[in-house]
This record gives C-alpha cells, sequence and structure tokens, in this order.
C-alpha cells in the first residue's frame, strides 16, 4: 500500500502541478486538501480539478467561524497591526490550515504533508512551524524548496502538466497574485512591484471602490461589544463572521481599508502589496474606539506593546508557541470590560468617531471639565500618588457602581 501525503491544494496551477510532481517523484498517493476561510467562489469546480489532475480524494474543510472566533478576534483585542498598516489577513489565515492539514493527515494516516508557498515569501514559515508544533512526527513536503523541483515559472509548469495529461485552461499571461479570504484580499504583481508606481486601482481593487468613487453621502454605523467581542450592527445581532461579511459590504461601498505598504517580509526581503480590508479596518478601528474610553493609562501603554509583539508573533508563523498564549491570556484580561456601543460615519476611506459609550466607562465629565468639580481638586497634582492613583480611584467607583446596579 502506498503512502499517503496530504496536499494543501488550492486549485491553482502551482498546487495542481505539484499532484503529478508528488506521484512521479515521491509515489504518494495524494490527498487534497483545501480549507475554507471565506474565499467564496474560489471553491467551485475544486474536486473535480482534483481528481481530474490524480488526487485521490479531496478534501473541502470550512473553517470560516473558527478563523474568525479563535484568530481573527484575539488579534482585533490585541490591537495587533503588523508594521503599523497590516492587519495580518493573510497571517492569522495560516496556522489554522495548517491546523486543519494535521487534522485530515491523521484521519487518513498519511505520512508527509506538501505545500506549494515559494522559498521567498513567509507561508513557507507558517504552515512548516505550525506542522513541526503539532505533529513533529510528520515529513514535510515544500515543493518550491525540493530538489527534485525543476519547474521556474508558469510556462514549465503547463507544460509539465500537459505532459502528464492534465489539460486545463490555465493562462500563462501574468496578473496579480492575490490571497483571499473572509477577512481581506491581497494583491501583489504587475505595476506593484515597483514602488514608484501608483496602484491602478481601477483595475485592482475587488472587495470595494476607491475613496474617489465612495458615495458623496456618509453612513451612519452603530455596533455594540461585549467584552471586546463584536455582538451586533445598527441593533442586529449576528456572529462574527456575519458581521464581518455586513462590515466588508459597509467598508467596500465607503472605500474603507485601502492599505499600500512595502513590508519586511520573514525572510528578509521587502515586499510591495496592497491589502484591501474593508471590515476589518472599521471592526479595528471601533474596538480600539471603545477601548479608550475604558482602558485605564497603565494598561494601555502595556497592551500597545502587546498589540505590537503579537503582530509579529502571527506575522512569523508562531502562533501555536508559549508565548504567544502568555500574550493572548494578557490580552484576554483586558478586555473584561470592553463593552459598550461604538457609532461612527464612514465617508470616503474614512471612520469619523459619532459617539461612544460603556457602562464600564472610566470617563468623567466632572473630571474632564474646565471647571472644579466635588472629584478633583486642582491643588490634588501636587502629589505623584494622587496623580497616578487617580484611573483607579475611577474605575474602583465605576465597578462599585456597576455592582450596586446588578
Amino acid at each position: 500500500m502506498k503512502e499517503k501525503a496530504i496536499l494543501a491544494y488550492s486549485g491553482g496551477l502551482d498546487t495542481t502541478a505539484i499532484i503529478p510532481w508528488l506521484k512521479e517523484n515521491y509515489d504518494y498517493e495524494v490527498i487534497c486538501c483545501c480549507v475554507d476561510c471565506g474565499q467564496g467562489s474560489e471553491l467551485d469546480g475544486l474536486e473535480e480539478r482534483a481528481k481530474y489532475s490524480g488526487a485521490s480524494k479531496l478534501y473541502i474543510e470550512d473553517i470560516t467561524d473558527e478563523f474568525c472566533d479563535d484568530y481573527i478576534i484575539p488579534c482585533v483585542q490585541a490591537g495587533a497591526v503588523y508594521e503599523n498598516k497590516y492587519l495580518l489577513g493573510t497571517s492569522m489565515a495560516r496556522p489554522g490550515i495548517a491546523k486543519k492539514l494535521v487534522e485530515i493527515a491523521r484521519k487518513e494516516g498519511a505520512t508527509a504533508i506538501c505545500h506549494g508557498a515559494t522559498g521567498k515569501g513567509n507561508d513557507q514559515i507558517r504552515f512548516e512551524l505550525t506542522i513541526k508544533a503539532l505533529a513533529p512526527d510528520i515529513r514535510i513536503i515544500a515543493a518550491w524548496r525540493d530538489s527534485k523541483w525543476n519547474m521556474d515559472s508558469r510556462e514549465s509548469e503547463i507544460e509539465y502538466c500537459k505532459a502528464h495529461g492534465i489539460d486545463l485552461p490555465f493562462s500563462s499571461d501574468q496578473s496579480y497574485s492575490r490571497d483571499r479570504n473572509l477577512w481581506h484580499i491581497s494583491h501583489e504583481g504587475l505595476e506593484l512591484e515597483d514602488p514608484a508606481n501608483e496602484p491602478n486601482y481601477d483595475h485592482l481593487l475587488v472587495l470595494g471602490v476607491s475613496p474617489e468613487h465612495a458615495p458623496d453621502e456618509g453612513e451612519y454605523v452603530t455596533m455594540t461589544f461585549e467584552e471586546g467581542i463584536p455582538k451586533s450592527i445598527n441593533g442586529k445581532e449576528m456572529k462574527v463572521s456575519d458581521i464581518i461579511r455586513e462590515l466588508n459590504i459597509l467598508g467596500g461601498k465607503h472605500g474603507i481599508g485601502i492599505v499600500d505598504i512595502v513590508e519586511n517580509r520573514v525572510v528578509g526581503m521587502k515586499s510591495r502589496g496592497v491589502y484591501e480590508t474593508p471590515g476589518g479596518t472599521i471592526l479595528t478601528e471601533a474596538h480600539d474606539q471603545l477601548e479608550e474610553l475604558v482602558l485605564d493609562r497603565a494598561t494601555m501603554d502595556v497592551k500597545k506593546d502587546m498589540g505590537n509583539r503579537l503582530a509579529q508573533i502571527v506575522y512569523e508563523g508562531k502562533w501555536f508557541t508559549p508565548l504567544c498564549d502568555a500574550v493572548r491570556a494578557f490580552v484576554t484580561s483586558t478586555q473584561k470590560y470592553v463593552t459598550g456601543t461604538v457609532k461612527f460615519k464612514l465617508y470616503k476611506g474614512n471612520i469619523i468617531k459619532a459617539g461612544t459609550t460603556s457602562p464600564y466607562s472610566l470617563y468623567s465629565e466632572s473630571l474632564a471639565s474646565f471647571t472644579t468639580g466635588d472629584l478633583y481638586d486642582h491643588h490634588d497634582a501636587e502629589g505623584f500618588i494622587t496623580l497616578f492613583g487617580l484611573p483607579l480611584k475611577i474605575r474602583a467607583m465605576m465597578l462599585a457602581e456597576n455592582e450596586k446596579k446588578n
């Protein structure tokens, strides 16, 4: 009986060519696994394509809700943004995908997992670190780094497929390299390869429009959160994945969340790309808006550091590590009182505050007023203990007031 290999399969040219390559060079039975993180129509027709290309089986595993609840929300709560711009759309998805590959490998009794990530990118690291953490006994085959892989272009891959009886309508024309899931879509290639070029947004954008083409009238949106988790949009309660879907529509309509970045990859090179994250940008901003009201100064200060640290951890594929667990535990502890309502207006690429309320608000109108009130005398500033103890005093009063109500 042949040994089995699980192939991370997208249906694209690279992973299609890997199927006959694995069979020819390693004599594996190839079982394909496509993990659905909200790619939408990209999954249509995959089973027929995989089997036509020589796979014995295809799994299509939907982890969209797990992706939202277990990966996206912890990063939103942390304020994890890589290099101040990138909301980690691809980075967050990879550990969930690799975890599912391991589950299918165990189910099938496979001895190897193969992926088609290139030796230039970050994804090879994210896939392989997760597999090593969860299944150190399973062999990892990285086709593009393998000495037996001798294809170096789309044309050579197409020729290889045809030579093995696989004649599919793959085009050798170059287009943007894209990665899509529920949270975002990334774009690389073509004019983006030169940072001196302006992106051709009319040609590039998929999830929405540029701010220039957004409506001339703004749109108000109200969201509620409980312990840092979004619960409703405009009075309608929804699960997290549906909230992100709704925010994607709203954000895309108003030109929200388009980022052009030259980022530092883990492997050492700089890479230029454009990310569309309309719903994610709104959700992150709304969460931050609420935290401004309920977190004290000292916690906010440390949490910013932890958010940056988590962004680095996730970007580098180190989700299943003790450090990641520890940082996430800290972040979770900060979310206990991140509950309330956030209102904002979407207008031509902007998210404009329109009011925030919370039963755990640390904002005191009496304190903030220019008029001296009963709670604070200007002479209190003479002592550092009083000055630095003020947030603790306000928090204790707020908690006591809420205990009375409950």
